[in-house]
Order: structure tokens, then C-alpha cells, then sequence
């Protein structure tokens, strides 16, 4: 099991797979937890080598007590990047995508291209509303209602129906899965102060915002945003709710390679 050991001593957790091609880093959402990207793994594993990452806080990495932000989470993923000893292709998914625009402006050296899905480059009042109220709840020790309302929000209608049982166990599970509720809340509340609007136009590398059609939580329009504040973005919508890149990892897979494709060598 790899671990990178923070400055501060927080062991981070990341998995490696595949051993040809293009190196991509896949950097998952607020639940921060690698696994996210299963399907995706196993869609580009035998044409690419793959780095994913648990962040700080979440999945199996540590969950220190006190104050987070994507700027540390940031920094975290460019140490981890650069260990790597080469550039890699960048790709975050929501929260990832926020920590994305983070490394292409603070840490431009550790991507080639930058794919940033379903997110967000400064929090309108309709988004501060819902992650405070999201906070709140961890905050309150309802992590079984957070986790219940993360599945409406994440995912479409259809693959609830489909995948009941296994959320209903993620949903008890919830209280032990989240804990320390102390710190998700913090990591929740983090987002709010993600704001690199003004920043964006200075990234001069690749850059692919990619947009879900039905995503409820980070609505199409917060991605547009981003992709006109940066030279040369290229937007893609695809269809989906937030999770669209777990609910329909081949579709968000053929993406990513059809953006690489593109990126100089």
C-alpha cells in the first residue's frame, strides 16, 4: 500500500495501476476517496498508468483534527505528482476539480493537461446555501441524512432504483464512514472558500472542463464559467447526474482519452 507522508506527518494513501502510456492522476471529490474512480481504472488501466489518491482526511488516508483547504489538499497532490519524476495529465472530478484549477495555478509543473469535471471556480449563493446546510448536518450528527441527501444529489433516478441496497448499507454505515464527523464538516466547509474565478485565465496549459447534463449539485452552468474564464477551454457535456464519472465511467473514460489525444507530447 503506497503512502506519501505529509511535512505535517499525514500519511496519504494512493494506488498505481498500469504500465504503459500516458500517466494520468486521477483526483477524486469531496468524499476523497480513490475507489471513486473504479470504473474509470479499469476503462483506461491497459492504455494508461494511473496514480489515484485518497486526500487528506478522507478514504484511508489520516483524518488529522484541525483546519482544511484545498490550497493544503493541493499541495499534497503536487508532492505527490512530483515523486513521480515526469508531468502527468491532471484530471479532477468536482472537489478534484477545484483542486485541479489549484495545481495548474500554484503548481503548473507537475501537469501536461488539466481535465476539470463538474465543478466549480467560486461559490455562487445557491452552492454556499447547500454546503453549509451539508455541514451543518455532519455538524448536528445526522451523517445518515448527509449521506442520504449524497445520494439524491450525486446520482439519476434510474441508478438509485438500481443500486437500493447498497445504498441503503452505505447510508447505515454512514455514522462510522464519516468519522470523525468534526472533520468531514471541515472539509465540507472548505469549498466555500475555493475562489480562483480571477485566477483562471492565467493557466497556459490544456485545459478540458467537462459539464453533466442532468448534475444538480454542480450545475452545468458553474462549469461553463470556468471553461470561458480560461483560454483555449475546451467544453464537454456529458450526460449524467454529479457521479456521472462512477454511474458512467466508459462515457467519462472515452472522454478522457479523446482530450489526451489531443495534449503535445
Amino acid at each position: 500500500m503506497p503512502l506519501f507522508v505529509a511535512p505535517d506527518g499525514c500519511r496519504i494513501h494512493y494506488d498505481q495501476f498500469g504500465d504503459r502510456g500516458p500517466h494520468i492522476m486521477l483526483i477524486p471529490g469531496l468524499g476523497g476517496d480513490g475507489r471513486f474512480w473504479n470504473g474509470v481504472v479499469e476503462e483506461l488501466r491497459n492504455d494508461f498508468r494511473l496514480t489515484v489518491v485518497d486526500h487528506r482526511g478522507a478514504g484511508r488516508s489520516d483524518r488529522p483534527e484541525g483546519s482544511y483547504s484545498i490550497g493544503q489538499i493541493s499541495a499534497d497532490f503536487a508532492a505527490i505528482a512530483a515523486m513521480q519524476g515526469e508531468p502527468l495529465h491532471i484530471v479532477g472530478h468536482s472537489t478534484g476539480g477545484a483542486i485541479a484549477q489549484t495545481l495548474a495555478l500554484d503548481h503548473p509543473g507537475t501537469g501536461l493537461s488539466f481535465t476539470i469535471s463538474s465543478s466549480w471556480a467560486r461559490a455562487d449563493e445557491r452552492f454556499r446555501s447547500l454546503f453549509i446546510a451539508r455541514a451543518e448536518m455532519l455538524e448536528g450528527g445526522l451523517a445518515e441524512t448527509y449521506q442520504r441527501l449524497t445520494h439524491i444529489f450525486g446520482h439519476e433516478a434510474a441508478y438509485l432504483d438500481e443500486h437500493r441496497e447498497r445504498f441503503e448499507a452505505a447510508v447505515k454505515a454512514a455514522p462510522t464512514a464519516l468519522a470523525p464527523l468534526e472533520v468531514t464538516a471541515g472539509r465540507v466547509r472548505m469549498l466555500l472558500d475555493h475562489d480562483r474565478l480571477d485566477d483562471l485565465p492565467r493557466i497556459d496549459r490544456p485545459v478540458h472542463v467537462i459539464a453533466a447534463d442532468e448534475d444538480i449539485l454542480t450545475p452545468p452552468d458553474l462549469s461553463r464559467v470556468v471553461a470561458d474564464a480560461i483560454p483555449g477551454a475546451i467544453l464537454s457535456s456529458l450526460t449524467g447526474a454529479h457521479f456521472h464519472p462512477k454511474d458512467r465511467p466508459a462515457q467519462f473514460s472515452a472522454s478522457i482519452r479523446r482530450f489526451i489525444e489531443t495534449v503535445p507530447t
